[in-house]
């Protein structure tokens, strides 16, 4: 079991609804602390979506490579998008992963909500996901700041590391497949996505 990976598109299919605040922090402090670990490396994934953010049996978390495509387009970054991919620079490329991860985990607190009913977050972690999904790439909020807001979090709320976190999403998912009823790992994620993008844009809107 220790090598058993699992989406967190199935974490979420398992359970039936969306991912807990408690949850989205130690995921966000996790994958901060994991792309500062492997945002250099030049096999690193540009995109991060539900169906690339891997989570294991052991508490870690992974990133698959994932090209660009219709169905996670929507959680790469807009200058991805524009074919701006000529620069390189570990900077950029990090700033890319902060949308793509912001674009993941909105959308795992908005897993099957209603499209009228907002989603259950605190005005701290809205303000930090709505920073990292910003249009331009420059107003993104970077690695080290993400990192060190999650630290702060943990610190004040108490709250469960990240592997402990990990290792009960990933429980979730096991106790299904156990049930006889495995997640479906077709989940669709555009026509959702856009959804989301719509509602961080309207966020945006009354953020101002």
């Amino acid at each position: 079991m220790s090598s058993t990976f699992v989406t967190l598109a199935e974490v979420l299919e398992a359970r039936g609804g969306p991912l807990l605040e408690e949850e989205i922090w130690s995921l966000l402090l996790g994958a901060a602390e994991c792309l500062m670990d492997v945002s250099y490396k030049n096999n690193m994934c540009s995109i991060i979506s539900p169906t690339s953010l891997l989570l294991s049996a052991t508490g870690t978390l992974a990133f698959k490579n994932c090209g660009l495509s219709d169905e996670v387009s929507a959680f790469a970054a807009p200058e991805m998008l524009q074919d701006r991919a000529g620069s390189t620079k570990p900077a950029t490329d990090r700033q890319m992963l902060v949308y793509s991860l912001g674009m993941t985990l909105y959308w795992s607190v908005d897993f099957q909500l209603p499209q009228n009913q907002p989603v259950q977050l605190s005005d701290h972690l809205n303000s930090i996901l709505l920073s990292m999904c910003e249009d331009l790439a420059h107003r993104r909020v970077n690695l080290t700041s993400i990192l060190e807001a999650c630290e702060s979090q943990h610190k004040a709320s108490n709250l469960l590391p990240p592997t402990k976190v990990v290792r009960q999403l990933v429980e979730e998912v096991f106790h299904e497949s156990m049930d006889g009823s495995l997640p479906d790992s077709n989940i669709p994620l555009s026509g959702r996505s856009q959804m989301i993008r719509e509602r961080l844009h309207s966020e945006y809107a009354f953020s101002f």
